[in-house]
């Protein structure tokens, strides 16, 4: 079906059908929602050649990965927001174009850009506490969002984030008010923000409930499974180990749970384990009884958010700066069980 077609079905112009599709704000938007349902149901897609001619936009969106980052790339939590927000460019007609370059050139790819209108929006992710993209990005001048939060940035940008900092509180005093003391955090690299905001979120927990912090049960590294798999080794080899296990990631979850195995340790009976969980597509922790006990977001979710709201953005839909914080939800599964002080008041810190 091309334009003229879907024009016809409708009885309205190939201008107004066209201008809905790319977000024209004089289209209504019961005309917009209209148009779309109609080239879902009919399969119509817009000819991308066409739509730049006619728009003068390059119907792209870029996302710029520094090679010190680049194994973000393989992981599963990049690839599931990548293609919740592919999602939304494919709805709007939009392609994702993807760059890996040193991380000094990292300024010189958005220069790039937005000098050759070879993208009309840049997503960046996994900010890091003092990110420099923001800055250059704000300079720059091209429409972006941030997935994520830069705790020491001082400027007003577009954001999307989850409350890192509530989540781990509240999976560290679930695990407190269960009766666990000893509760080791496996994080991610800390020098990003969501990982340095998760350990604020795990320490006030401690502090708010009176139980001691041992700094010997905190590990930092990529969120990996095997990462998982060593920091449990070596910490159930601590002559007074933890009882429990706060992740950051499902991929570490497993490791962890498989280094449980290998110590003939019981999960859910004799150590308990909370995840933050991505809901990611291929490792499901759904159903009845999840096996993880979770703090759940879904990052596909995410990603489809984030580029919707950069559309809007780049439509002239929305004002910047857009921010938009979500909140975890608290999933019990079958990684937890009572503590060593199962019944005792947790502000007495015994």
């Amino acid at each position: 079906m091309n334009l003229k077609n879907l024009s016809d079905v409708l009885g309205l112009s190939q201008t107004t059908v066209s201008r809905a599709l790319n977000g024209y704000p004089e289209v209504s938007e019961l005309t917009r929602r209209r148009v779309i349902e109609a080239a879902q149901r009919y399969g119509y897609r817009p000819n991308p050649h066409a739509t730049r001619l006619a728009t003068g936009r390059a119907m792209a969106i870029g996302h710029v990965i520094p090679m010190s980052s680049q194994n973000s790339v393989m992981n599963p939590i990049f690839a599931d927001f990548a293609a919740g927000a592919n999602e939304t460019y494919a709805r709007h007609g939009y392609e994702m174009t993807l760059s890996i370059v040193r991380d000094e050139e990292v300024e010189n790819k958005y220069r790039s850009m937005a000098e050759t209108g070879s993208v009309d929006g840049i997503i960046a992710s996994s900010p890091m506490i003092s990110d420099p993209r923001i800055e250059v990005l704000n300079r720059i001048g091209l429409p972006f969002l941030v997935h994520g939060r830069s705790s020491a940035t001082g400027y007003e940008y577009n954001w999307l984030d989850i409350n890192n900092f509530r989540a781990f509180r509240v999976a560290t005093e679930f695990l407190i008010h269960s009766g666990h003391r000893r509760i080791a955090l496996l994080n991610g690299p800390e020098q990003l923000d969501f990982a340095f905001r998760r350990r604020r979120g795990y320490l006030d927990a401690l502090r708010r409930n009176g139980v001691g912090h041992d700094p010997g049960l905190v590990r930092s590294s990529e969120m990996t499974e095997p990462f998982g798999h060593e920091s449990v080794i070596e910490l159930m080899r601590l002559e007074e180990p933890p009882t429990a296990f706060l992740t950051a990631s499902i991929l570490t979850a497993i490791g962890a749970r498989r280094a449980l195995h290998d110590l003939n340790i019981l999960l859910g009976t004799e150590v308990s384990l909370v995840t933050h969980d991505d809901s990611l597509d291929y490792f499901g922790n759904s159903g009845t009884e999840p096996v993880f006990t979770s703090v759940r977001s879904s990052i596909r979710a995410a990603g489809r958010r984030s580029a919707q709201i950069l559309l809007d953005i780049i439509l002239g839909q929305r004002e910047p700066p857009v921010t938009e914080l979500w909140e975890a939800e608290l999933v019990i599964g079958k990684s937890t069980g009572p503590g060593p002080h199962a019944g005792w008041s947790a502000g007495t810190g015994q």
